[in-house]
């Protein structure tokens, strides 16, 4: 009963201050090779949103290169903010408070963004919000549906992440199931670098997919008990089946690349399906979104079409703008923190890793 009491407690205090006047916050994102800046009134209507992408300088190296990322956001991370600002038409003096990801990410990468909000927050007397990076891609689907409210179920899939959760409140998690090794997105990246595709592997499968057979090949798919991913085992089948198939014929990848990544794309969205299906079943639950820059991926779309369709959920995901790194989701998070007088101190350090 003292639960439930507090809880309209809140939502009543935030619809006070809600009604108040209108809140604008300015975030910044720099968790790994984007750096970002998004000016955001009341935590859905979008003034700014401006990301300085580094993809093109990592796919030199295959990868991105902690070090050259920090280097990177040093040089933009001034420049992009401002860019924010002036698309959004606001000064600084304009601003009720700074949010900023403090993690998890490149530790490097992240001290950049967090410097810049705490240099602004206390240069200008501003609150200061931290936000959990993968919160962030959750609030993503706020923006492309601004009537989603919690509670709802999401499924959090990106090269770093993959969680299952029941979004029970605005910063209120209910984990049901994550990854016990590999992300999904991490397990794309390294299939698509072991067949000689470049990086980044997402799009680029996600290209070749949509002319393959997603029968042609069968990998392993793993057996993790309760709503829980794996995708080390995958990994492993599909590296084992090539290097067999590539002492058949050392054209194999080139001669079967269209199947192969559709097979690939088809066994990872498969597993992911699963376990959220299970879950939905199991839970009773019809609201169900997804977030994370493998939300991008058109196999992992269209499933979720077809589910809602035979299951009779109602979906949401985000733009494809959105489900990259961007402050404009770290903002709309940063929001209801604000809300929730939800700050952080002038001396809280950013973090590598973590759990939501």
């Amino acid at each position: 009963m003292w639960e439930k009491t507090e809880n309209l407690w809140i939502y009543y205090l935030r619809r006070k201050k809600m009604s108040e006047k209108d809140v604008l916050i300015l975030a910044i994102e720099s968790s790994c090779d984007e750096t970002a800046a998004s000016v955001v009134k009341n935590g859905r209507t979008i003034l700014s949103n401006v990301i300085s992408s580094q993809i093109a300088l990592h796919t030199l190296y295959g990868g991105v290169v902690p070090e050259i990322a920090s280097r990177k956001h040093i040089e933009k991370i001034n420049q992009v903010v401002e860019e924010a600002l002036a698309e959004a038409n606001v000064t600084l003096d304009d601003l009720d408070a700074i949010g900023v990801t403090y993690g998890p990410g490149l530790v490097g990468a992240l001290l950049v963004g967090v410097a810049e909000a705490k240099a602004i927050s206390y240069a200008k007397k501003l609150p200061l919000v931290g936000v959990h990076h993968i919160e962030g891609h959750v609030s993503a689907n706020y923006i492309e549906h601004p009537d989603l409210e919690p509670p709802f179920m999401c499924l959090i899939v990106s090269g770093g992440h993959t969680h299952l959760v029941i979004v029970k409140d605005y910063g209120e998690f209910e984990i049901l199931g994550r990854t016990r090794d590999d992300a999904a997105g991490e397990a794309i990246d390294k299939c698509s670098k072991v067949m000689g595709l470049g990086y980044p592997g997402g799009p680029i499968i996600d290209k070749l997919a949509r002319q393959g057979n997603p029968k042609a090949f069968t990998f392993s798919k793993p057996h993790i008990p309760d709503y829980n991913y794996s995708f080390s085992g995958l990994k492993t089948s599909f590296l084992y089946s090539l290097r067999d198939w590539l002492k058949e014929d050392p054209d194999f990848i080139e001669h079967h690349k269209n199947d192969l990544a559709a097979s690939l794309e088809a066994t990872i969205v498969d597993i992911l399906m699963d376990k959220l299906r299970k879950a939905a079943k199991n839970l009773k639950i019809n609201e169900v979104a997804v977030a994370g820059g493998v939300s991008a991926n058109n196999g992992l779309r269209n499933s979720f079409r077809e589910h809602a369709g035979k299951y009779g959920w109602n979906i949401y995901i985000p733009k494809f703008s959105f489900t990259t790194d961007n402050a404009a989701m770290i903002a709309i998070t940063g929001y209801y923190k604000y809300l929730d007088n939800d700050f952080c101190t002038i001396d809280k350090p950013a973090y590598s890793r973590v759990t939501i």
